[in-house]
């Protein structure tokens, strides 16, 4: 169970524009909780194993010729002593692939982890794969899904919101005439309380001189 599951997280990453199921979403896989927690050892094992032989790969890359198989260049090329170098250098990337199909059981998906996955992992230590909880549970019988899936794929990208932008002119403007306003209202309003002081101070200025 846990073998098809790895598989079937390799092989979401395959060309499959055409196919007739085709995965939603490269390089994940939804499935329940303890599955995931499960199979995501063996699939970083499976990714450990593909990249200690990038190099090795890359050396026989280097020895391999150039002339189709079956050809007089070819059949002189395994008589010579590049044959024996190239052999010598891919002989572990064969150990690892069959060590690797011993776990996940698909050529495909073992294909897809040496030429895809490996390489995009060289340079990372660890942690090639997460899993995120769903908040709803599985239909039938509520367990607890999650989706297991590759780093660096789907990463979320965190964006900070922009402070809103204002035009510095306007408002300065509108301040400024709001403020002019409420200095006249004021003088408005003090002159009018002098005023009616100064007619108090007359009108009892006048009963006094009658008096």
């Amino acid at each position: 169970m846990l073998r098809n599951l790895a598989s079937a997280l390799f092989l979401t990453e395959r060309d499959a524009e055409f196919d007739d199921n085709a995965p939603k979403v490269k390089g994940r896989v939804t499935t329940t909780l303890p599955k995931a927690k499960e199979v995501r050892p063996l699939v970083e094992k499976c990714i450990t194993i593909a990249k200690r032989t990038l190099e090795a790969q890359r050396k026989a890359d280097d020895l391999e010729p150039s002339a189709e198989r079956g050809t007089t260049e070819w059949k002189s090329w395994r008589e010579s002593a590049q044959y024996r170098e190239w052999n010598a250098a891919v002989a572990p990337v064969v150990t690892a692939r069959r060590r690797a199909l011993k776990l996940l059981g698909d050529k495909n998906a073992v294909r897809i982890l040496f030429e895809e996955v490996a390489p995009r992992y060289e340079d990372r230590p660890g942690g090639y794969t997460r899993i995120v909880k769903l908040a709803k549970p599985r239909l039938g019988d509520a367990g607890a899904q999650a989706i297991i899936e590759f780093v660096g794929k789907n990463d979320r990208v965190t964006k900070k919101s922009e402070a809103p932008s204002f035009d510095d002119d306007e408002p300065a403007t509108a301040t400024s005439a709001e403020q002019d306003v409420e200095v006249d209202e004021e003088s408005t309003t003090t002159e009018e309380a002098s005023a009616d002081a100064d007619a108090e101070a007359s009108a009892g200025d006048e009963e006094e001189s009658k008096e």
